[in-house]
C-alpha cells in the first residue's frame, strides 16, 4: 500500500497562533490537487517556543487547533498529523500531537513524555502519560515529539505493538542537526520501520532550527530529505516493504527480552 506523504517544513512565528494558522492554511491550499495521502506539521507550530506566555496563547484542551485541523483535513480529504500544539488543561500545559483523519475525526492525541530541560520545557510544560501508538488508514503508527527520539526504549514500544511507521515532529536546533539525522536513521534501522520526521526551520529569540525533515525507509535509506529552508518535503512509502525487510533480518524473532531488564 503506497502512501504519498507531504511534510510542511515551515518557519514558525514566535508566539503568534493566528499568523501561523494563516500560514498553514495557505500551505494546504498550495498542496491541493497534488494527491497527498498524509500531511505533517512540526512541533508547537501554533506558538513556537514562546513558553513564558503559554498561559495566554495556548489552546484550552487544544480545541481551537483540533477544529482548525479538522477543517483542513475534510476540505482537502487528507489525513493529517498536526504536529503538536500547546494544550492547556486543568493541571497545566502539555505539548500535544494531534492526529486527524480525512473525514475530520480525531484519531489520537499524544503529549510529549520526555521534556527537554535545556530549553526549559520542564518549567512550563507537563510531561504526558499517553501511548504513542495509533492506527491511521489501517496502518499502525508510533508518534513522537522531538527529544523523545533520544530514548530508543520508548520508540520501540509501538513497534512491539505492531507499528510499521514512526512519526516524529520537532523543533530541533541547527547546533545539533547531525544528531537529528543520525538518531532518526538509527531508529529506522533498529526498528525496521519507516520514519517520517518533520522539523521546523527559521529562528526564534533563542535558537536557530535546522529543518532536514525526512522520510527514511526500514533499511535506513533516505527517501527524501529537506534543506534548512521552508519547503514541502515529499515522498512515497510502501507499507508492505516493512514485512519483507523484517523477514530478511528477523531481529524481532531473535530478541531476548528476559535479559533486558
Amino acid at each position: 500500500m503506497n502512501i504519498k506523504v507531504g511534510i510542511i517544513q515551515m518557519n514558525i512565528e514566535f508566539g503568534s497562533p493566528e499568523h501561523n494558522r494563516t500560514k498553514v492554511a495557505k500551505a494546504f491550499s498550495d498542496l491541493a490537487n497534488k494527491n497527498y495521502d498524509l500531511i505533517l506539521l512540526p512541533e508547537l507550530w501554533t506558538t513556537g517556543y514562546d513558553l513564558t506566555r503559554l498561559d495566554e496563547i495556548s489552546d484550552k484542551n487544544a480545541e481551537e487547533s483540533i477544529a482548525f485541523i479538522q477543517g483542513l483535513a475534510k476540505k482537502y480529504q487528507v489525513d493529517v498529523i498536526g504536529g503538536s500544539v500547546a494544550n492547556q488543561k486543568e493541571d497545566g500545559v502539555y505539548n500535544t500531537m494531534i492526529v486527524i483523519n480525512r473525514n475530520g475525526e480525531l484519531i489520537h492525541e499524544y503529549s510529549k513524555l520526555h521534556l527537554f530541560k535545556l530549553m526549559d520545557e520542564h518549567h512550563h510544560l507537563e510531561a504526558g502519560k499517553d501511548s504513542p501508538s495509533f492506527t491511521l488508514a489501517n496502518i499502525k503508527f508510533g508518534g513522537f515529539i522531538c527529544y523523545d527520539i533520544r530514548f530508543p526504549e520508548w520508540i520501540r514500544k509501538p513497534v512491539l505493538e505492531g507499528a510499521t511507521v514512526l512519526v516524529v515532529v520537532a523543533e530541533w536546533p541547527t547546533a545539533r542537526i547531525d544528531h537529528w539525522i543520525t538518531l532518526l536513521r538509527a531508529r529506522a534501522i533498529e526498528n525496521q520501520s519507516y520514519v517520517i520526521a518533520c522539523n521546523r526551520v527559521g529562528a526564534d529569540p533563542n535558537n536557530t532550527f535546522g529543518g532536514n525533515s525526512m522520510i527514511i525507509d526500514p533499511w535506513g535509506e533516505m527517501i527524501a530529505q529537506g534543506s534548512d529552508q521552508e519547503e514541502i518535503v515529499s515522498g512515497i512509502i510502501d507499507a508492505e516493504k516493512v514485512a519483507e525487510i523484517r523477514t530478511r533480518i528477523p531481529i524481532f524473532d531473535d530478541r531476548r527480552p528476559s535479559f533486558y531488564n
